[in-house]
């Protein structure tokens, strides 16, 4: 009588929309899945992710449900309870809690990157510009749309470049970025519809305003710390048409090819 192997224990770095995505994907193919947050995400598009289990303790998201931890010893019983661990903890702390069999760097740090992770765990998958095949992964899968889930398996992935998808001709438009570093306080909500110069949030004395009428599809949690730069919000010009909750198809697409790294 044959014994079927445990399930494979992965960590994933980050806790927006691509890392869970990635988190739903692995859970439905059998795998036990951690999120790791160090600091409190700035993810926007929070309806589709479990980000926000870092802020209220728990989030539940495509019919699963992450819980905060904050304690490395619980993650056993969080897994037994069916949940999806988020470690609110650092990521050093996280990575010596279990003897993770893959770890996914999902963190999306388009301006710098990833540092070397390679012997962190067996096979450590990164994503996006400046990762490289060998040097700080074991494997990377593009995230632009001119090559949407291709599987790198030698070389480096492709640099940043172009602008984002445009939607009835707003493109990098759509997205407001933090004017300064401070704490942000929103002043709007996700779904909610906004007008040209309508005030989405503030940091400080500075004001995010929508740059045209539409729908509020993202926005950082109210009282997180931002960096000069930082995207903070995006404004759909879709109303009643954008989809706002739920794994998008460019997350969908990465998730699949993560998946097809993994249990191939």
């Amino acid at each position: 009588m044959s014994i079927d192997p445990p399930p494979l224990e992965i960590l994933i770095r980050g806790s927006g929309e691509i890392a869970s995505a990635i988190a739903c994907h692995l859970v439905r193919g059998g795998c036990r899945v951690a999120l790791q947050s160090s600091r409190p995400p700035i993810a926007i598009r929070r309806r589709m992710a479990f980000s926000d289990a870092f802020f209220h303790g728990e989030a539940a998201f495509e019919g699963l449900l992450a819980r905060r931890l904050d304690d490395p010893g619980a993650i056993g019983r969080s897994w037994a309870g069916g949940e999806i661990p988020l470690l609110a903890m650092d990521f050093a702390v996280a990575v010596a809690a279990r003897s993770w069999a893959v770890l996914v760097d999902a963190r999306m740090n388009k301006q710098q990157a990833p540092e070397p992770q390679r012997g962190l765990a067996p096979l450590v998958v990164g994503m996006g510009p400046g990762c490289t095949v060998g040097v700080n992964v074991d494997v990377a899968v593009e995230t632009s749309w001119e090559q949407l889930g291709r599987v790198v398996r030698s070389g480096a992935t492709l640099k940043l470049a172009g602008e984002p998808r445009a939607v009835l001709g707003q493109a990098r438009s759509r997205f407001r970025y933090a004017p300064i570093a401070g704490i942000l306080r929103a002043e709007a909500a996700i779904g909610q519809r906004v007008r040209a110069g309508e005030v989405v949030a503030r940091i400080g004395d500075a004001v995010v305003a929508a740059p045209f009428d539409g729908i509020v599809r993202g926005l950082t949690h109210d009282g997180v710390p931002v960096e000069r730069g930082n995207k903070i919000a995006e404004i759909d010009p879709r109303p009643g048409e954008v989809k706002l909750s739920g794994i998008d198809e460019r997350p969908r697409r990465i998730a699949e090819a993560v998946v097809a790294i993994i249990l191939p």
